[in-house]
């Protein structure tokens, strides 16, 4: 059952539920999987060659536990959003965070640096040609998360997931174990206020979501793509406000954030996709039953007006910034992004009544 306006194009032949639940792939030629399996290692190749780009200032490493939740995440100026991303992902479970500064002077280098499960490496090389941090922090995963639960997240993302309050990230690494599932899937769902970019008050101990309240509930729309066999997901608040006469260069809403890594893994778009590419198929998106999460995305706080003026002028987060700069130009005129169908975001069952958070049957257990 799909939820109420989500619009989904998905090509034939899926999804085919497998005995872990995780949707089929459609096939490719042996000479596609040629090429992707070269693609992986040369992603992996260049991440290798990053690691002389990054500088460790504080490293914590040696307190990983075996079987520890990890988070891997690239930053630059998000002190205002640390306070509570840690508290968010501490409270969820998370062990240790593994975290790349991309040349901060807000006060965030200092702050991480106090933090007794942080792990901090700086950079001051270019974001965009490192694959946006990709290269990495896919270092980082080959060198400490090999077989650990890991999750990437951004400093304005949130997971969530069903039972999330009462059932923390341990609980749901051992169901997915159970399942046979090696990676979880997410909706990064945009949140906004309701009034003029840029106009409220946010204090970074308190829950952005609290500032940052509504979200678009439709529509949305999913498609798989050969040969990765990635999702395409877009739609929702930045495609209405900004993209409307160009949908397809809209935001991809989509992410694989946690997966049980392998040193032999590799994401190849941010987390919207990875190699090898059964992993794309552990989320069917937005209106699919099969367990999933969403991550909610606090990037419309009251910074984000200011932020996107520099960042305009960076040319750091897009292969052609160019197209891109009536984007910022739209949040630097500081819009309404609120409308009379906004929904409030309250708490994580409403986003699984209307079809943004998949399910999960945590008394269910693999029979294979």
């Amino acid at each position: 059952m799909r939820g109420a306006g989500i619009r989904t194009a998905i090509t034939k032949n899926e999804p085919i539920v497998t005995g872990t639940g995780e949707e089929t792939l459609p096939p490719i030629s042996r000479v596609q999987m040629y090429k992707l399996r070269l693609k992986r290692q040369r992603l992996l190749w260049r991440s290798f060659r990053s690691r002389h780009q990054l500088s460790s200032l504080s490293d914590r490493t040696a307190n990983i536990i075996p079987g520890g939740i990890l988070a891997f995440t690239t930053l630059r100026n998000e002190i205002t959003r640390l306070p509570w991303f840690l508290r968010h992902y501490r409270t969820l479970g998370v062990d240790h965070f593994l975290i790349v500064d991309n040349d901060s002077d807000d006060g965030s280098v200092p702050f991480l640096r106090k933090q007794p499960d942080v792990s901090l490496w700086q950079t001051r090389d270019s974001y965009r040609t490192s694959r946006y941090g990709l290269d990495w922090l896919t270092w980082l995963q080959m060198r400490y998360g090999h077989h650990h639960w890991a999750l990437m997240v951004d400093a304005d993302e949130l997971l969530i997931y069903p039972d999330h309050d009462t059932r923390p990230l341990p609980d749901l690494t051992k169901w997915l174990d159970d399942q046979g599932r090696v990676a979880f899937g997410a909706l990064m769902l945009d949140l906004y206020p309701n009034g003029p970019l840029g106009e409220q008050g946010y204090d970074p101990e308190t829950d952005p979501t609290e500032v940052v309240s509504w979200f678009d509930a439709a529509p949305y729309r999913a498609q798989r793509q050969s040969p990765l066999g990635n999702l395409w997901v877009q739609g929702g608040a930045r495609e209405r406000m900004f993209f409307a006469d160009a949908p397809r260069r809209s935001p991809t809403l989509n992410k694989i954030p946690l997966v049980r890594w392998s040193r032999r893994y590799a994401y190849v778009n941010s987390c919207h996709s990875a190699l090898p590419r059964h992993l794309n198929a552990s989320y069917g998106g937005p209106g699919e039953k099969a367990p999933s999460g969403v991550l909610l995305h606090t990037k419309f706080l009251p910074e984000v007006v200011e932020k996107s003026k520099i960042e305009k002028e960076r040319r750091q987060h897009f292969h052609d910034p160019e197209q891109f700069a009536d984007y910022y130009d739209g949040i630097t005129d500081r819009p309404v992004m609120w409308a009379p169908e906004s929904k409030r975001y309250t708490v994580w069952n409403s986003l699984q009544q209307l079809g943004l958070m998949g399910t999960i049957d945590w008394e269910s257990h693999n029979s294979n």
